[in-house]
């Protein structure tokens, strides 16, 4: 069943029935100010953090999912009828109710039509702004004049801090302070505690919101919730708005909320424009200032034009034009936005993700940066120098880095128990990649703090993350599984040890060199670095190899996890991609391997993550057991380990395979069965539920996942084929047979490139001619053209 379209000139989806099989959100905002809206208007806002900043609530894991919101309701003064200009919460039928709603990038335009009135609301942060708008039109569609009654509303947390707010009523439901001033809403929490700007982690301090309307003069309010909804009501039926008239409640305990009522009138086909406004600040300073900046209405839509130019120019440093229509909305727009808002909320806010994870996940936040270096190359550079300075002398990482706390040089080191095997060594990842877009080969030498002591070069980080697994190694001469190593359900114990985590290690130490031998360091550092890949590669091929394919890991105790000698989870799918990755793998144990991926592991929705499921297994041994057959970590599609795989097979240069695997988790191929799937069909998720249980290729955790990164990630640079690297772009596409051509266009270093691939002959991989501006150059990598030149690029391969 289809509920909407990808509109690809405008790079929005519109959703053209509200009635989705879940809430289908986006998000607003930036680092500082962010928000989450729904297709029907719910979600929440918060400040800097979503655990220690969520001013405005939203009940987790309710029916349905995204309430409360930002809504606006309207009452006939004539008929009594009332509705909202969102479909929900009134929920109209919709046999009388139109609705469409657009997401696009960091703002959300919502339409309704209803008893001959329409509305069209945009939602969206201005730049660089700590407050949101929504812009509305109101029009009369009909042949008699008609008054109307209006109100905002939005349900305040008491403390910003989400778990006192939720959790500690005997305390949050008595700091309440609501106040309207000069017609806007003051929020306030704590006001006989000063302010501390200095510390955000303290909750005990005064902090204040506002709500504020340009171009309507409210005639009524109220910020006590049970006063305007009743304390037997629902959102869907607010006692004010079926009233249609404010008590102008005050809130000094309780519940607050946020309602300005206003009236208007309407002649026949007569429109009229207003704006609602909410943001950090007192009502009296920054709320009058707001207001008063936009008296001129027409300044809102300069300030959103702004705002679609500058996310639209991001995501323009690299388009596409494929034989796959589903692969071009993807890659131009949605596969890159889900990236940037990955990147900028790592896994803290979502309808799901409540605040948990406060801050940004050490390993999770460094693969994250892979998808957005083309695009915010600026941003990455400070997010990749903050993730650097998270990681301790001894080589290990802080689990959690937080941007509005973290002080380099006075975190505690982490305990040995807390420490995670993989984290330090997706540096490897990330540090050359962004070298390798922006051209600094200097970042290798600039000086960072470690989070606890000391400092070193980039290099030196790098050197350490190495020496920390090296010495961190266990029986075979592999990395330990610490507390985990990507897959936080296996239980190895901290002397168990992890093959995975050893092909991170290989892609390291190979990594290291690659840039050693570039910097010209030493040769005493190289020779070092080759003698610990000799004697990795060694154990890795005394200890790795299981007959057909790689062991996952082995236990403390010698058990064996992913070997044909399991039961159940008897393979497993990141050892088999890493070790194409990492370079390990002969030719002939690659082949092997991801055969037995395609024969053990391939699905219709995707590549599990091991199989058999976990059925009688200990939970103990792996914790995958808790989960139900075909969930998450056991034996589910867990998405983020798709793109490893479509990498690992365009190595193999099966270009067929590698883009049909692309396309089984590809969200926008879903559009015609978003039944099926569930969740937004324009983001990645989480994970997908597999065979093994009945519920199979429904979706679950949308948004903010690494699936996103490394999907973008792999389909820009092992399908598409356009790598960034050192001295230029290397050209080396990996496509199915049956595209004859495609088209790339690509901001690097300043310069543009305009590429055009054809493929005359049929084949998966493989260049047979490149020309940069009419001349042929040698080998496949184009060179870095001066900054401000267009430069047109034929490819033919062959």
């Amino acid at each position: 069943m289809q509920y909407g379209y990808f509109d690809d000139k405008n790079k929005e989806y519109v959703i053209e029935r509200p009635d989705t099989p879940s809430s289908w959100s986006n998000y607003l905002g930036s680092t500082r100010y962010g928000a989450i809206i729904t297709n029907n208007a719910g979600g929440y806002s918060f400040f800097k953090s979503v655990a220690q900043g969520r001013f405005t609530r939203l009940r987790f894991n309710a029916v349905p999912m995204d309430q409360a919101g930002r809504y606006i309701y309207i009452h006939d003064a004539e008929s009594k009828d009332y509705w909202s200009a969102s479909w929900q919460p009134v929920a109209k039928p919709l046999d009388e109710y139109k609705s469409e709603c657009r997401h696009g990038s960091a703002y959300t335009k919502i339409s309704s039509d209803y008893s001959d009135i329409s509305t069209d609301t945009t939602f969206f942060v201005p730049l660089d702004a700590d407050y949101e708008c929504w812009s509305t039109k109101i029009k009369n569609n009909g042949t008699t004049k008609r008054t109307l009654k209006l109100f905002t509303y939005v349900e305040y947390g008491c403390n910003w801090n989400a778990a006192d707010d939720l959790n500690n009523l005997q305390y949050s439901q008595y700091i309440t302070n609501m106040n309207v001033v000069d017609g806007i809403i003051s929020h306030a929490s704590n006001v006989n505690l000063p302010e501390m700007p200095d510390d955000f982690e303290e909750k005990d301090q005064a902090r204040y919101t506002f709500l504020g309307a340009v171009g309507l003069d409210p005639v009524g309010y109220d910020t006590d919730r049970e006063a305007f909804i009743g304390p037997y009501r629902t959102y869907a039926n607010p006692i004010a708005v079926e009233k249609g008239q404010c008590s102008n409640s005050l809130a000094k305990a309780g519940n607050p909320c946020g309602t300005l009522q206003f009236e208007i009138t309407l002649e026949p086909g007569e429109e009229k424009d207003f704006a609602i406004f909410m943001g950090i600040g007192r009502a009296e300073k920054e709320g009058k200032e707001v207001v008063a900046k936009f008296a001129n209405l027409d300044l809102i839509d300069t300030e959103f034009n702004k705002l679609q130019n500058y996310w639209h120019s991001k995501m323009s440093q690299m388009s596409v034009q494929t034989p796959d229509g589903d692969v071009d909305s993807m890659l131009n727009m949605w596969s890159q936005f889900n990236s940037l808002m990955t990147f900028f909320w790592s896994r803290a806010a979502s309808l799901v993700y409540s605040g948990a994870r406060d801050g940004l996940g050490y390993r999770d936040t460094v693969q994250d940066m892979l998808g957005v270096m083309h695009s915010i190359p600026e941003l990455v550079q400070e997010r990749l120098e903050l993730m650097i300075t998270g990681q301790v002398a001894s080589g290990g990482a802080m689990p959690v880095v937080k941007p509005f706390a973290h002080k380099p040089g006075f975190e505690r080191e982490p305990n040995p128990e807390e420490f995670r095997s993989d984290d330090a060594l997706w540096l490897f990842n990330a540090i050359p990649a962004y070298v390798k877009e922006t051209g600094d080969l200097d970042f290798y030498h600039k000086v960072l703090p470690y989070a606890d002591k000391d400092e070193g070069t980039v290099l030196q980080h790098l050197r350490q993350a190495l020496e920390f697994s090296i010495k961190h190694s266990g029986a075979h001469g592999f990395p330990c599984g610490m507390l985990a190593d990507w897959n936080d359900c296996l239980e190895l114990g901290q002397e168990g040890e992890t093959v995975f985590v050893a092909f991170q290690l290989r892609y390291g130490l190979k990594t290291y060199i690659e840039i050693c031998e570039l910097l010209g360091t030493s040769q005493d550092e190289i020779t070092w670095a080759r003698a610990e890949l000799a004697k990795l590669d060694k154990n890795l091929h005394e200890h790795a190899w299981d007959g057909e394919w790689f062991l996952r890991a082995y236990r403390d105790d010698g058990l064996k996890f992913g070997s044909k000698e399991n039961k159940e989870g008897s393979i497993f799918l990141n050892t088999q991609t890493w070790s194409v990755l990492s370079g390990h793998a002969s030719d002939q144990e690659q082949v092997s391997a991801m055969d037995a991926v395609h024969k053990d592991l391939a699905t219709d929705y995707g590549i599990m993550l091991c199989a058999p499921a976990f059925v009688n297994t200990d939970y103990k041994v792996v914790r995958a057991a808790l989960f139900n057959p075909g969930l998450k970590e056991n034996a589910a599609i867990f998405t983020h380990t798709q793109g490893w795989t479509v990498m690992a097979e365009a190595m193999l240069g099966r270009g067929d395979r590698a883009f049909d695997y692309y396309k089984s988790t590809l969200p926008a191929a879903y559009n015609e069965r978003a039944d099926v799937r569930q969740i937004e069909p324009y983001v990645y998720c989480q994970s997908t539920i597999s065979k093994f249980h009945p519920l199979e290729g429904a979706s679950r955790l949308p948004w903010l996942t690494g699936a996103a990164t490394w999907a973008y990630y792999a389909a820009s640079q092992y399908i598409i084929g356009i790598q960034p690297d050192y001295n230029g772009l290397t050209i080396d596409p990996c496509i199915p047979a049956k595209w004859d051509q495609f088209q790339v266009s690509r901001q690097f270093r300043g310069a543009n490139y305009q590429i055009s691939v054809s493929n005359p002959n049929g084949v998966n991989k493989g260049v047979a001619s490149i020309k940069l501006n009419g001349e042929l150059i040698s080998g496949q990598c184009l060179p870095a053209c001066p900054a401000g030149s267009e430069n047109t690029v034929e490819v033919i391969m062959g």
